[in-house]
């Protein structure tokens, strides 16, 4: 029996349809991120139609903002080879130090000034980073562990481990700052907060620096090949430096925007954040071996771990499978990434 002379024409077409979605994958496999995202999203919103509301919405992108700047700064150093893990450590030392100052030393300290000195703080803290990193010649990895623990034993011995539970009334104010305020259905005030504009603003800025500057191409050519990256003339000592410095103000910014946004101020805060940070910036697109990676895909990956960590409660699943769904993802990751690998 002879087929139909359109029957060719159509698989034609299915195989060119499922080979453009194929290499689209290939080459921006952020793309998986954005269909998880979205499949989990319409799952959860036709089990809990709540998920759907604003307040739920807006409670999304509040959590994803020191999360986001977190993992902009890992997504940085993770693009040129090199992995961080002391970004947490570096942001409890920031921003109990400057909340300590201010509450018993500088109490009319102006909001702008107060986060300008804990980006430059974190900075400072990431430029011992790169310092170590360039001149120990060893991975970063272990250098960033030996400094969390450092960070952390100097915040902890010689700083304080009081909680400080009364805010000084500007950073207080600054936490509470509205950029979007409506009254639900139920008559609840629902707050989109002034703070959520400093993630966006720092995607732009990383985007910038990654794609319109000589340092972006220095980081990526350093995540190729750091030896060749030296050959053509980029000071590995400058990109080091860099990078972890970039990173070090991120995380000045989040801690500092963490105190506000909670009106407290914890020494103890933020441990055990980094596993989530790190598997964000993974799922966005990023390999630990570096070279690769999007600022797109890394706050892509972000939102996903945060709607993940979000939902698990809202549809019923308990808080402690949230560690277990998020391995899950990130073996999923290594296991595309490394079946693209062998199909290029």
């Amino acid at each position: 029996m002879s087929s139909s002379p359109f029957e060719g024409l159509q698989e034609s077409q299915d195989g060119g349809v499922l080979s453009h979605i194929g290499g689209l994958i290939r080459r921006r496999p952020e793309t998986i991120t954005f269909m998880l995202l979205v499949m989990i999203c319409v799952g959860v919103a036709l089990i809990n139609p709540a998920f759907l509301q604003a307040s739920s919405l807006i409670d999304i992108g509040r959590a994803s903002v020191v999360t986001g700047l977190f993992a902009l700064g890992v997504f940085v150093i993770l693009a040129a080879g090199g992995i961080d893990v002391s970004f947490t450590a570096i942001a409890a030392f920031t921003m109990y130090s400057m909340t300590l100052l201010v509450s018993k030393h500088l109490p009319g300290l102006p909001m702008v000034v107060i986060i300008l000195t804990s980006v430059v703080g974190g900075a400072a803290l990431g430029v011992i980073n790169g310092l170590l990193v360039h001149n120990l010649k060893v991975p970063s990895l272990i250098v960033t562990i030996g400094t969390q623990y450092l960070f952390r034993g100097i915040l902890l011995s010689f700083i304080g481990t009081v909680w400080i539970m009364s805010l000084p009334p500007q950073m207080g104010a600054f936490g509470r700052l509205p950029l979007l305020q409506f009254e639900s259905a139920n008559g609840a005030t629902i707050t989109l907060p002034m703070y959520f504009l400093v993630l966006p603003i720092a995607a732009i800025a990383t985007w910038f620096i990654i794609n319109r500057t000589l340092m972006g191409r220095a980081i990526f050519a350093v995540g190729g090949n750091a030896n060749v990256a030296a050959r053509l003339g980029y000071s590995l000592r400058t990109v080091h430096i860099f990078l972890f410095a970039y990173a070090g103000a991120l995380a000045g910014l989040a801690g500092i925007i963490h105190v506000c946004a909670n009106r407290q101020a914890n020494p103890f805060d933020l441990v055990g954040t980094e596993i989530n940070v790190i598997a964000a910036v993974v799922l966005g697109g990023a390999r630990i071996t570096g070279g690769t990676g999007t600022v797109s895909g890394t706050i892509l990956g972000v939102l996903l771990v945060v709607v993940v960590n979000s939902v698990l409660v809202m549809i019923g699943i308990p808080s402690t499978w949230q560690r277990l769904v998020v391995g899950s993802f990130i073996l999923l990751a290594a296991a595309f990434f490394v079946t693209r690998e062998r199909m290029k």
